[in-house]
């Protein structure tokens, strides 16, 4: 497969851009080589710079349930766009988009649209600060929140392959002030115990717990019924709010994400990803008590020049439009279990040990027995064999996310076809595997 032109652009970029990205998974760190650079896209696929076609499994890391290019989200982006770029002012888009999202989110009466996912977990813990009048939030090691200082502490994504601290409430970036991360207190996913513990030293100072229903920033970590169960009644008996971080599964997993697959009462949402079909967006939203705290109404300041931005609005009104007309979730599920079973199939053929996480239209494999469904357990992977099946893979036309750590997406634009490419790729991968 011809590189050059990438590997051109990539030096180039390395000289203007720090690491030559300007997002850091992107730079390929995690399982060395060249990263690609895209020139286009249409539905399942990827075009790089030196002409290779790719089957993509990353999707823009979750916004392209619908495939790339989809012609209803594009002409709804032209429609826009033959209108105006951003106007710095209230359009009908704004609301049109917000009564599609509290549709299928019954538990939210309001939202506020931002610019991205951490952008709204970040006006979510600040009003869940503001509401509750606390300090302190509550966390799970591995899970991924954005880039926000308090929420840069045991975090997943590229955390776990870029470097950054391990001490609980130790910061796990440079830059971020220990002041900060102190305030921030860390548990572990799918550790009930560990949960009551923290929560009967702290459980009065907390003002929320902010958590990935389903993880996809540590591999696709999937919840256990006590462990929900046990995080709805603590935030509950002691007063502390509950946020769903849906940036990376709402509208994925289900028209309502995660909240609607599993059941979630919580009392603040986190929306992105999707909910822009492509184009930058995030949302926070919740009761209407608690949203009435955000400014202009209430104390809690939030303000952004490209909030509600015409074309993401357009965009994402197209995405929701066509989910919820002909939702695709059974069909994402069927695709999801015949992956997983067809990769279960070429592992054990190969005698390679591999647990496969999928739900819906989000998978992982982890080079390790299972089952998987902590993080400690997640970095216990094999990240060389990773490494070894990643590139496997994109040698064989699969771009599959460059980390051990990341969820792969797949959209309805991904059919038998996509599904027989990516398992004679798997098949030729394992080929470069000694067994163990």
């Amino acid at each position: 497969m011809k590189t050059q032109r990438s590997a051109e652009l990539f030096a180039q970029a390395q000289q203007v851009i720090p690491g030559g990205v300007n997002s850091p998974v992107r730079a390929f760190k995690a399982v060395g080589g060249t990263p690609r650079f895209i020139a286009r896209a249409q539905g399942a696929y990827l075009w790089d710079a030196d002409g290779n076609r790719l089957l993509d499994y990353v999707g823009s890391w979750g916004p392209m349930i619908l495939g790339h290019n989809h012609p209803a989200v594009v002409g709804a982006i032209w429609a826009a766009l033959e209108e105006g770029l951003s106007y710095g002012a209230p359009t009908e888009r704004e609301v049109v988009l917000a009564k599609k999202v509290l549709q299928v989110y019954p538990g939210c009466d309001q939202i506020r649209f931002v610019s991205s996912g951490t952008e709204a977990t970040m006006g979510a813990l600040r009003l869940a600060r503001g509401y509750t009048g606390r300090d302190l939030i509550v966390k799970f090691r591995g899970n991924y929140h954005g880039h926000a200082d308090s929420l840069l502490v045991q975090a997943g994504s590229g955390l776990l392959t870029g470097g950054g601290g391990t001490a609980r409430s130790a910061p796990s970036s440079a830059g971020v002030p220990q002041a900060f991360a102190e305030l921030t207190l860390v548990a572990d996913y799918n550790d009930p115990e560990g949960l009551k513990a923290l929560f009967a030293q702290q459980g009065d100072r907390i003002a929320a717990v902010i958590f990935e229903p389903v993880v996809g920033n540590a591999g696709v970590l999937i919840p256990t019924e006590e462990f929900l169960d046990t995080l709805h009644r603590l935030t509950r008996e002691h007063g502390a709010l509950l946020i769903a971080d849906e940036v990376m599964t709402g509208f994925r997993l289900a028209k309502g994400g995660a909240v609607e697959l599993l059941g979630l009462k919580p009392d603040l949402v986190c929306l992105g990803k999707i909910l822009g079909g492509g184009l930058p967006v995030g949302a926070y939203g919740g009761r209407a008590e608690i949203m009435q705290q955000v400014a202009p109404l209430g104390p809690v300041y939030q303000a952004g020049t490209l909030s509600g931005n015409p074309l993401a609005m357009a965009a994402g009104i197209a995405t929701l439009k066509t989910l919820f007309q002909d939702p695709p979730y059974k069909r994402l599920e069927t695709y999801g279990k015949a992956l997983r079973a067809g990769l279960e199939d070429v592992f054990t053929q190969a005698g390679l040990p591999a647990t496969i996480n999928q739900v819906g239209s989000m998978v992982t494999v982890f080079f390790r027995e299972g089952p998987v469904r902590t993080y400690a357990e997640a970095v216990a992977s094999d990240t060389g064999r990773f490494k070894t099946f990643f590139h496997g893979l994109l040698e064989a036309g699969v771009y599959w996310p460059p980390s051990q750590f990341e969820a792969a997406f797949f959209s309805t634009a991904h059919g038998e076809a996509e599904l027989e490419q990516t398992l004679k790729a798997a098949r030729t991968a394992i080929t470069r595997m000694p067994a163990r």
